[in-house]
């Protein structure tokens, strides 16, 4: 028996229980048992491997002592992974911040530096408390990634002398300018061993084959330091060592003492970096955390796989608590004379891709830098400086991101990007931040005023194209503009932008009155109506009136009618019909445009040259017109977006996965509902999805060569056949007679006949839709000819002998139009069965 069986649309990876366990009403609420996962035990010995040689190559780049690298990396796990707001984020010391320590320590010694770091904290407790955590994500993206550039070209060139076995200078510039004493005076075992290093990193995670992927379990920068400390003990190399003083003299923090000002500015820009580098980082690991969610595996090769082992979900970061957690992390790194504390991005993706599912990981992986620093002294005192120096200059080198500077260039944003970076490089990290926000503001104000107006002509009509918003700035330009078109001549004025101020409504008003007057015409057209958006809410796949909603205007109306459109005569008025005239209810959608059917009936009224009441009369643009407006909009919006994927099809050749044959009715947009794009399918379209028989007399070759040349040319994996509700072709099989005049439709339904003799046919059973009968006897027929055209699609002999080599597979496909639902036909227990496809079903 064939039917439609709805399935319940459940999200697959919604476990939240659905019945709680109760507990007596006046009994004491049951104790949490503290559960460390295995998952958060693995990622953080995982993030641990990680934190603990970048946390002592980050003390040295700044000058600090050794030490405050391990308490910070301790500090942040502890405190910031405990009360931070991003679960998943692991704090410690970071890169980004050490030209801003390593200032701060050769002005205010390291005491006072770990002052300012307490008071960094204090700040940002402040920020926290007021819940202005959102407001850093305002800081435009190109200034952080030049600010990250900056830092990270800082720290490449004065990781670069240690490397080659000198010390670095105070600045950037004289780095640079001691580089070429630097190079004549070569260490060799210090460059040895930062060679050694740097290969290690590279070279690691590049190790091919299985094997490549067990040893990459174990972090590239554990490797470079562990291998370069080994070949340097082995061979008994001469190079200055990591030294950890004992615990009892290590120094904590002391009052700040220096000029006011600077200190409060040291602490404005300690606090700064830290608070965007600590909020920025939990909005990329919310993003991490969504995909590897939403790439869990599944298990199981059934036709509807769950998920495997579904982990927990982690929540969304809190950034308000982000922000208090990260100050919470300073005061105690301050006090307890480490360095300043922020979220940092490599351990914190390492964290999230090692599979952690709670705060625990971040927890413990401090717990571990507690031990190593307490139990490994001597350990860690055999690591050459030489080594985490070319460690930390490998991050540095990374700060400057390829995958950065192209997004700020492909969003015009390379200015910002460039000044921020020169700016932290040459004046310091607060200056250059300054400098880029400010060319920031300035790039968006200059792209606010900035009005492109163009006038063309062709063919007697003059076409005026604004680009841009439009304010009073542009005033002058757009009347003059305005004026090139002759007295009596037609216009078209195209506003292509999403705001229009009061001065250039009046100067557009003004024009458009006087040239009316004068004779001429003129129509007002572009994306939106202008300085009246809410009226006109175009959306996808309605390409008619994306083009009409708003350009076919009256050449004649006062253009405060299109600032201020009300109720159904401001769609009467944006369809062409007159101001006294009423919209129907079927011709009005309740948003401010018509619906297909009203465009329609416009139309027609205007082909037979009648007009509505009220209205003046103004001829509706042909459809040729319309069709080259859509043109005109695909290759103006759509084009830019799909030329290289088109033209990579063009070199390649196209390669559909799927030959899909259905109904001609302009209602089924076949690359909408099933979410396809071009290369993906192979279509066939014809009045009714009919696949004649192979030789039957009145045959048709034209579908039989498709299906051939799909199936042994294409090579196509599988063929669908798709009706759809409300097909005209089965109405026009259950009303014609035997005896009815033969006409070339006609002629082509004959193929539908066999459908029509299986649904009155009482030995087979029916197609039905779970839940209902069909709603009459076309949708029956419907459902019908689509089980009957798969078995006319059996007698083709490419078909049968794809099947029987297993290279191909045939399904059923029903769209119910009105409902905008697919049906797919599957195997259940009572036969064929017309599966409800749900939001959900993602292997369906």
């Amino acid at each position: 028996m064939f039917a439609c069986a709805p399935t319940q649309a459940v999200d697959p990876y919604d476990h939240t229980p659905r019945h709680h366990p109760a507990h007596p009403a006046h009994s004491p609420p049951p104790r949490r048992r503290f559960r460390l996962a295995g998952a958060d035990v693995s990622a953080s010995i995982a993030v641990f491997l990680i934190a603990l040689p970048l946390s002592l190559g980050i003390a040295l780049a700044t000058g600090a002592p050794l030490q405050a690298g391990l308490v910070a990396a301790a500090v942040g796990g502890l405190v910031a992974g405990r009360l931070g707001g991003s679960p998943l984020q692991v704090s410690g010391p970071a890169a980004g911040l050490t030209v801003v320590t390593a200032d701060l320590i050769q002005r205010y010694g390291w005491r006072t530096t770990c002052g300012i770091t307490v008071l960094a904290g204090l700040a940002q407790l402040a920020l926290g408390c007021l819940r202005v955590a959102r407001t850093a994500l305002a800081v435009s993206p190109a200034v952080v990634h030049g600010m990250l550039a900056g830092i990270g070209v800082t720290i490449a060139v004065a990781q670069l002398h240690i490397v080659l076995g000198g010390s670095p200078q105070s600045s950037v510039m004289d780095n640079v300018r001691a580089l070429p004493a630097q190079l004549a005076g070569l260490h060799p075992a210090a460059v040895a061993v930062s060679a050694l290093t740097l290969a290690l990193l590279l070279l690691w995670p590049r190790i091919p084959g299985r094997l490549g992927r067990l040893l990459r379990k174990v972090p590239a920068a554990l490797v470079a330091v562990t291998g370069a400390t080994a070949v340097a003990s082995l061979a008994g190399l001469t190079l200055p060592k990591v030294d950890l003083p004992s615990w009892s003299s290590h120094a904590l923090a002391g009052l700040p003492e220096g000029p006011v000002l600077g200190i409060v500015a040291a602490v404005l820009t300690t606090t700064l970096v830290c608070s965007v580098q600590s909020l920025l980082g939990a909005v990329a690991v919310d993003k991490m955390i969504a995909s590897r969610q939403a790439s869990a595996p599944v298990a199981g090769s059934g036709p509807a796989p769950r998920p495997a082992a579904p982990a927990p979900r982690v929540g969304r970061s809190d950034l308000d608590r982000e922000l208090l957690g990260q100050g919470a992390a300073n005061i105690v790194s301050g006090a307890l004379g480490g360095l300043p504390v922020a979220g940092v991005a490599v351990r914190s993706s390492a964290n999230v891709h090692a599979g952690a599912v709670s705060r625990n990981s971040t927890m413990l992986h401090g717990v571990l830098v507690v031990i190593a620093a307490l139990l490994l002294v001597p350990v860690l005192e055999l690591i050459p400086l030489a080594s985490l120096a070319a460690l930390v200059m490998a991050v540095g080198i990374q700060m400057v991101s390829l995958h950065h500077i192209r997004t700020v260039t492909r969003h015009r944003e390379v200015l910002v990007y460039a000044v921020t970076t020169l700016g932290v490089v040459l004046l310091g990290v607060l200056e250059g931040v300054l400098l880029g926000v400010a060319v920031a503001v300035a790039v968006a104000l200059h792209r606010l005023a900035r009005t492109r107006i163009t006038h063309t002509e062709r063919d007697g009509v003059h076409r005026i194209h604004v680009r841009g918003q439009l304010t009073f700035l542009a005033v002058p330009r757009l009347s003059r503009t305005l004026h090139l078109v002759p007295q009596g001549a037609h216009a078209v004025v195209e506003l292509d932008g999403s705001f229009m101020d009061h001065a250039a409504y009046e100067s557009l008003q003004d024009w458009h009155k006087t040239h009316t007057a004068q004779g001429g015409t003129a129509d007002l057209s572009g994306r939106r109506a202008p300085a009246a958006p809410a009226e006109c809410r175009c959306r996808p796949w309605t390409p008619w009136r994306n083009h009409q909603c708003d350009s076919l205007m009256p050449a004649t109306k006062d253009l405060k009618d299109l600032q201020e459109p009300k109720g159904p005569k401001a769609a009467a008025g944006a369809s062409g019909l007159g101001d006294d005239s009423v919209v129907p209810p079927e011709h009005a959608d309740g948003t401010g445009t018509t619906n297909a059917t009203g465009l329609a009936a416009s139309l027609a009224d205007a082909d037979a040259g009648t007009t509505a009441p009220g209205a003046e009369s103004h001829p509706t643009p042909p459809s040729a017109h319309q069709l080259a407006r859509g043109i005109s909009a695909f290759q103006r919006n759509t084009a830019p977006h799909v030329r290289g994927e088109l033209a990579r099809l063009a070199r390649e050749g196209q390669r559909p996965a799927q030959l899909f044959l259905t109904c001609a009715d302009s209602r089924l947009v076949t690359s909408m509902i099933t979410s396809s794009g071009p290369g993906d399918l192979f279509v066939v379209r014809n009045v009714g999805n009919l696949v004649p028989l192979p030789g039957v007399e009145s045959g048709d070759d034209s579908v039989a060569a498709a299906i051939e040349y799909a199936v042994d040319v294409l090579e196509v994996r599988s063929i669908t056949v798709c009706g759809h509700s409300g097909c005209g072709a089965m109405q026009a099989l259950l009303n014609t007679g035997q005896d009815a005049p033969q006409t070339p439709l006609r002629r082509w339904l004959r193929h539908g006949r066999p459908s029509l003799e299986r649904m009155a046919d009482d030995s087979r059973a029916w197609a039905k839709l779970a839940g209902r009968t069909p709603a009459d006897a076309v949708e029956q027929l419907s459902l019908t000819n689509v089980v009957q055209q798969l078995e006319h699609l059996r007698a083709h002999e490419s078909v049968v002998r794809a099947l029987a080599a297993g290279t191909l597979e045939l399904h059923g496909m029903y769209f119910h139009v009105g409902e905008a639902q697919a049906y797919l036909l599957t195997e259940s227990a009572e036969g064929r069965l017309f599966d409800h496809v749900g939001s959900a079903d993602r292997t369906a």
